[in-house]
């Protein structure tokens, strides 16, 4: 099974970076074909200093401190789009020659599938046709396999019922530990690391199934269909990243700016393209800017009519139990309870999602944004309804994330090691990540202050370092928290550094995808309300046909349904 986080890197003009069990770092030539068939990494500024363990420690403390937390940026950003994100992030970073390795695959084939791309391979892998990728398929060839609920008589006979098409396909059988049986049968099984992301992925599955049902009815069949409802998707996926999602965590001026006048540091035309014209994925985005969104995560969320403020459990949903209720990070097991109750693969007698886990839609995203005022949830608040301010706070539970997240099952490793502050630090140090300082130079853009990075706008309270610690944080700051601050001090939105960062990456990926909207600049959305629109919330509107018993199949308490 893929592993969440790498243990090496093929970087472009460097070699494979690869990393020790006891976290010491070396750089290698590739020595084999199939390291030269990795994905591919580069490096968008000059390398710099590393950070001391003890500093790592002291400093993931502060940023996973147990404080309140602010609220999200202003316009509130709904809780959806910070899975959307991760999902995001798992189409940019699935390597498919993890699967190639062996067959018989042609140049363009390989170049595409080890280079970045928002083309949503993590959805389609390499198609219907290729043979270990049919399992995702439905018999038709053109259709993707959806699952079906598990029963379940807690809290009411609405939720003792399967609901087909409402989790994720699984492998099932009886071979195998009870995780084993719990995998999905999708190309990246990152996207059932946590139930948000899961239940995201399904959707996405969803839409396509729903555009194949619309293009049918032009006569179109077999491979004719499936790759016509495959370009149509991904182009409507590209343009609501480029159109509502970036905004809604970049500077909108730096979003139109890369997307109107092009890239301006990142293989810029006409200056550093290869012969295949592939893009390569900076590390500086990889494993600082989009790391963003951990930022973004709360401690717990408005899940459905059960798992709510008020409701049967008088509790929203925790993120453990967003992590219990997935095939890879969990158990489906609702007696777990600590994270080595996760880490046990032969716990669990469910192995498809229980029905009362089904997502309500209505509480991750706002479809008044379409003027759906029927498909606003009941309000409940305690804002487990959008996402949390991007800034240098992290919420408690991310201090003990479960080892399924980071490939960890089944092994001994530091407990420090749970805690994703520390792991994003520690990753950045040993790839002696450009600090913050340094990309401000490259951008030509006027650095953070001392006072700014030291103290910032209502996130991480840095008094636990030392004073020698704050000097060389203020010198060198780890680039991950640099743009936090930078984000923090913006009001929640990225800056002149991770914004520029992250959207030229998302331009350049889009371009280098087969299937692109930057290179057919006059390509406009058709599933939206108009030309010029297709959102989130229009995506899920046509995937779940608008209807308000798809979007929340368990109903609401007060209706009885």
């Amino acid at each position: 099974m893929k592993r969440h986080v790498r243990d090496s890197f093929f970087v472009v003009g460097e070699g494979v970076l690869e990393f020790d069990g006891e976290g010491g770092a070396v750089t290698r030539q590739p020595s084999t074909a199939e390291e030269l068939r990795r994905f591919r990494f580069s490096r968008l500024g000059p390398k710099g200093p590393r950070t001391d363990e003890e500093t790592r420690v002291a400093l993931a403390a502060a940023i996973t401190a147990n404080v309140a937390q602010p609220d999200s940026a202003d316009p509130a950003v709904p809780a959806g789009f910070t899975y959307l994100g991760q999902f995001v992030d798992h189409d940019l970073t699935m390597d498919r020659t993890e699967s190639q390795l062996g067959q018989d695959v042609n140049l363009d084939e390989l170049m595409q599938g080890r280079s970045p791309a928002l083309d949503l391979d993590s959805v389609y892998g390499r198609g219907p046709r290729d043979k270990d990728d049919q399992a995702f398929y439905a018999e038709d060839g053109v259709k993707l396999k959806v699952g079906t609920t598990t029963p379940v008589p807690f809290p009411d006979e609405g939720t003792n019922v399967p609901f087909e098409g409402f989790d994720l396909p699984r492998r099932g059988g009886t071979a195998g530990t009870a995780a084993d049986r719990r995998l999905p049968l999708i190309p990246d099984p990152r996207n059932d690391e946590n139930l948000v992301v899961a239940q995201t992925h399904l959707a996405f599955i969803r839409f396509h199934n729903r555009v194949v049902d619309e293009l049918a009815l032009t006569g179109l069949t077999g491979e004719r269909l499936f790759r016509a409802a495959k370009e149509l998707v991904v182009r409507h996926y590209q343009w609501m990243l480029k159109t509502d999602h970036l905004p809604r965590i970049i500077d909108p001026a730096i979003v139109d700016d890369v997307f109107t006048n092009g890239r301006r540091f990142f293989e810029e035309p006409g200056s550093c393209y290869r012969r295949d014209n592939s893009p390569t994925m900076p590390i500086e985005f990889s494993v600082a800017s989009y790391r963003f969104g951990h930022s973004q995560v709360r401690g717990a969320y408005q899940w459905n009519r059960v798992f709510r403020s008020g409701g049967p459990v008088q509790a929203p949903a925790s993120l453990f139990q967003l992590f219990t209720f997935t095939g890879v990070s969990g158990n489906f097991d609702p007696s777990s309870a600590l994270p080595a109750d996760l880490d046990d693969v032969t716990r669990g007698d469910f192995f498809t999602l229980p029905s009362n886990w089904i997502a309500d839609f209505r509480r991750l995203y706002d479809f008044t944004e379409a003027g759906r005022d029927d498909l606003v949830a009941p309000a409940e608040f305690d804002g487990g309804n959008v996402t949390k301010r991007i800034d240098t706070l992290l919420v408690d539970p991310l201090t003990r994330l479960p080892a399924g997240t980071f490939g960890g099952r089944g092994t001994q490793f530091p407990e420090i090691q749970r805690n994703l502050a520390f792991r994003n630090l520690t990753r950045a140090s040993m790839m002696e990540l450009a600090s913050g300082q340094q990309i401000a130079e490259l951008f030509g853009v006027e650095p953070l202050t001392a006072e700014q990075i030291l103290t910032g706008n209502g996130g991480a309270v840095l008094d636990g370092l030392s004073q020698e610690q704050k000097a060389r944080l203020v010198e060198a700051t780890p680039l991950w928290f640099y743009i936090l601050r930078e984000a923090e001090i913006g009001n929640g939105r990225m800056g002149p550094v991770g914004g520029r960062i992250t959207a030229e990456v998302f331009h350049r990926a889009m371009e280098g995808s087969r299937i692109s909207i930057v290179r057919s600049p006059y390509w406009r959305p058709t599933l939206g309300p108009d030309s010029s629109t297709f959102r989130m919330v229009d995506l899920l509107l046509f995937a779940f046909e608008g209807k308000a018993d798809l979007l929340n199949p368990l109903g609401d308490p007060q209706t009885g349904n």
